[in-house]
């Protein structure tokens, strides 16, 4: 592939290469079990203590970013936010409980999502650039990065942000010698990967997922000159990196 027609593809990493949600949600039905179970003399139902920390958590990332200790604590003050309304005495034990459930999640396995060593061969094999850009605290990433040996495909080209946003994405285009009109971005959130990836004027690969974090779900701006493709499973992202250069190819053969 001539450099014409070689592509800078820049990955998100969790819930896009990597599971990531369905282990948050594994914490939080433990969560809403327990405090259903504390709270039952005053009948609060499941659906408001997920409600209630859906609306903290999402909050508190607007403010510090992906930093590890913002998902226990938002279990803690939606266990202090109930105690509150419902007069239920605070306790320290159940504080420090709540605070052990939250950090495992960090704990657990890291598995991949179907495709990925494939998706990532092949890119590299066609001659394509590949890039990781992803979201949260350097030793708990680069611990993903390295159990599931990507830097292999991404080498040095790894970029760990605590805030996910336009800024972040716009310091890394301008760190290396990218060429916007061949450079995608390629993630799961309409938040931190494909709103920021359109507004720096790149390419866009949204992969949807079932069970989206809120957080990650916002209106997309509309535009004749964006270029966005959806796709349901990370296999498909080859597929539409050649169809848009072989189309690319096409045009400059009838110029």
């Amino acid at each position: 592939m001539n450099t014409a027609t070689t592509q800078q593809i820049i990955f998100d990493l969790d819930d896009t290469l990597v599971h990531c949600n369905k282990y948050f949600e594994l914490i939080l039905e433990q969560f809403a079990d327990m405090l259903t179970d504390w709270f039952k003399p005053s009948g609060i139902t499941i659906a408001e203590i997920r409600d209630k920390q859906t609306e903290i958590d999402v909050a508190g990332v607007h403010q510090i970013g992906f930093a590890s200790i913002h998902f226990p604590e938002s279990l803690i003050d939606t266990y202090r936010y109930f105690s509150k309304t419902t007069g239920r005495q605070l306790q320290s034990e159940e504080e420090a409980l709540l605070m052990k459930l939250g950090l495992s999640v960090y704990e657990l396995p890291i598995e991949p999502y179907p495709g990925m060593v494939e998706t990532l061969n092949l890119l590299r094999s066609q001659g394509h650039e590949l890039h990781l850009y992803t979201g949260g605290e350097s030793v708990i990433q680069q611990r993903k990065i390295d159990q599931m040996k990507l830097s292999d495909y991404f080498q040095d080209r790894i970029y760990i942000r605590r805030h996910k946003n336009t800024e972040a994405l716009e310091d890394i285009l301008r760190s290396r010698p990218f060429d916007r009109s061949r450079t995608w971005m390629v993630g799961n959130s309409l938040r931190t990967d494909i709103t920021p990836a359109l507004t720096a004027g790149i390419g866009a690969i949204h992969i949807q997922i079932p069970n989206e974090w809120l957080y990650n779900i916002v209106e997309l701006q509309q535009g004749a000159n964006l270029q966005i493709y959806t796709v349901s499973s990370l296999e498909e992202v080859p597929r539409v990196i050649f169809d848009h250069v072989h189309q690319a190819q096409q045009q400059q053969q009838t110029l």
